[in-house]
């Protein structure tokens, strides 16, 4: 009983995608999915937290589904953290989907298998669950992104998501049958034994090479994020929200899970053999060239979209951190994707709020002057706009300090000078938005953005700004949970 207690936020999310598909197919009633949905979400992060607060320690036998499924504090705070970036997307589309005469109820069970696939992604301990979980949330994110059936440019970013996304796949299970064939096992705790014993060392580091590769397309790292800029302009905005925020998390969790736990003992190879360089460079990469782009965009999403990329880079410096410290750059890793999960919520949120009847903000004129109509709208996405760039005192600022600081500690001035130039690059096209928000009128004849009068929008918006204001106000309680949780790999 005590261990289904354990596994209640897999299985609450797990369950309440089958209840939602199978009411799909029996009832023609739409009305309360969204509510539904989110419930099912925000159960599952207070069950996580239950879990916590009641002690692994007390919970026996919690070791029967190792290796492949692992419950510890780790897994927990992703529980957590996914639950709360899809309950925050099962509200925006609770606004958006009837908006745009878009609701159908397979968007919410997408939302809940693609959860609970990067859920897995965070409490596998093996090879063949982490496949299995990596692939029930990228096939639920190729269908959010095709979600728009008349949208050619939906299916242009889905086609674009799913071809790449089919590649790395391949990649990835390449990687993983080296890595059994030079370690003799499928689990990442005997897979790390094999290789800190310095066995079949060539075929190990072209596996490495793999898996990286394949990894770096999951959270959008550069030169793998093609596919992320079509794919996040085609879904419909809680999709994007949804791929940006859980699909990431989900992924950087994988990433974390698979290169500390099997390749983690970076000290048992050189410097120019181990990965910590190439995550290093690939950082540099993602930062520079994401930012570079976003500021010349004429398209806010799509801007949005590649701060996301730039995102990804500044949590491949925390992931670098690691390599002195796993804990702290874990610990660094997990708060800022806390903080970046509530702060692009809340921006694609109140871009949907911002839409005319029926069509999106898209473009940055069509923003112009909402901060003088719409004033409440207005600072809400400025609000989340200062807690991307990393603006004190809101949430992204605490988030790009930790990381920074770890990477400080661990010897890597040189790459935090890098990601502090490219923070202040990115804060461009943030304030670029905020001039039109507050500085510029619409054209003459243009049509007006009137926010939308959706209590589910507004209830996602009020939770992420909150929560933007709380972690920037006191982040203390919250990096200590991430500190806890990311012990399980050492300090």
């Amino acid at each position: 009983m005590l261990l289904a207690f354990a596994l209640s936020p897999l299985l609450v999310v797990a369950l309440g995608a089958l209840l939602l598909m199978l009411a799909e197919v029996f009832s023609k009633v739409r009305t309360g999915l969204a509510l539904g949905t989110a419930v099912v979400f925000f159960s599952g992060t207070v069950l996580s937290a239950a879990v916590w607060l009641y002690g692994l320690d007390a919970i026996p036998n919690l070791d029967a589904l190792a290796p492949w499924l692992i419950v510890d504090r780790f897994s927990l705070f992703f529980d957590a953290l996914l639950c709360l970036g899809g309950g925050l997307a099962a509200l925006l589309a609770g606004g958006y989907l009837p908006e745009h005469k878009m609701e159908r109820g397979e968007f919410y069970s997408l939302l809940l298998f693609a959860t609970f696939g990067a859920m897995m992604l965070a409490a596998s301990g093996d090879f063949l669950t982490l496949f299995l979980g990596l692939e029930t949330m990228s096939i639920g994110a190729y269908a959010m992104t095709a979600f728009r059936r008349t949208s050619a440019r939906s299916a242009e970013g889905a086609l674009k998501y799913f071809l790449l996304g089919s590649f790395a796949a391949a990649l990835l299970l390449y990687g993983f049958a080296l890595l059994y064939g030079a370690t003799g096992h499928t689990d990442l705790a005997g897979v790390g034994a094999g290789v800190k014993a310095g066995n079949h060392a060539p075929m190990v580091l072209i596996a490495l090479v793999l898996v990286l590769a394949a990894l770096a397309f999951k959270v959008s790292a550069v030169p793998f994020h093609m596919w992320t800029p079509d794919a996040y302009e085609g879904a419909p905005t809680p999709g994007t929200t949804y791929m940006a925020v859980a699909v990431k998390g989900g992924a950087f969790a994988m990433l974390l899970r698979v290169m500390l736990t099997c390749f983690g003992d970076a000290s048992s190879m050189s410097w120019s053999s181990g990965w910590p360089p190439a995550v290093a460079w690939m950082a540099v990469a993602t930062m520079t060239v994401a930012n570079l782009i976003a500021g010349r965009q004429e398209s806010v999403k799509r801007m949005l979209a590649y701060s996301s990329v730039a995102h990804a880079g500044y949590l491949l410096v925390g992931v670098v951190a690691t390599m002195k410290s796993p804990g702290q750059g874990a610990a660094s890793v997990m708060f800022y994707l806390l903080t970046y999960t509530v702060s692009t919520a809340g921006a694609f949120g109140t871009l949907i709020l911002c839409g005319r009847h029926g069509a999106e903000a898209v473009s940055y004129e069509d923003l112009a002057g909402v901060g003088r109509r719409h004033p409440a709208a207005a600072l809400a996405f400025s609000l989340f706009l200062l807690s991307l760039a990393g603006f004190p005192p809101t949430a992204g600022f605490f988030g790009k300090w930790f990381v920074f600081r770890a990477a400080m500690e661990g010897g890597f001035t040189w790459l935090t000078i890098i990601a502090f130039l490219n923070s202040v690059i990115g804060a461009y096209y943030y304030l670029r938005v905020m001039v039109f928000l507050y500085m510029r009128e619409p054209a003459a004849g243009a049509p007006i953005a009137t926010p939308m009068r959706s209590g589910y929008v507004n209830a996602a918006l009020l939770v992420s700004a909150l929560l933007v204001v709380l972690l920037g106000v006191s982040p203390t309680l919250s990096l200590d949970v991430a500190v806890k949780a990311a012990a399980v790999f050492g300090g």
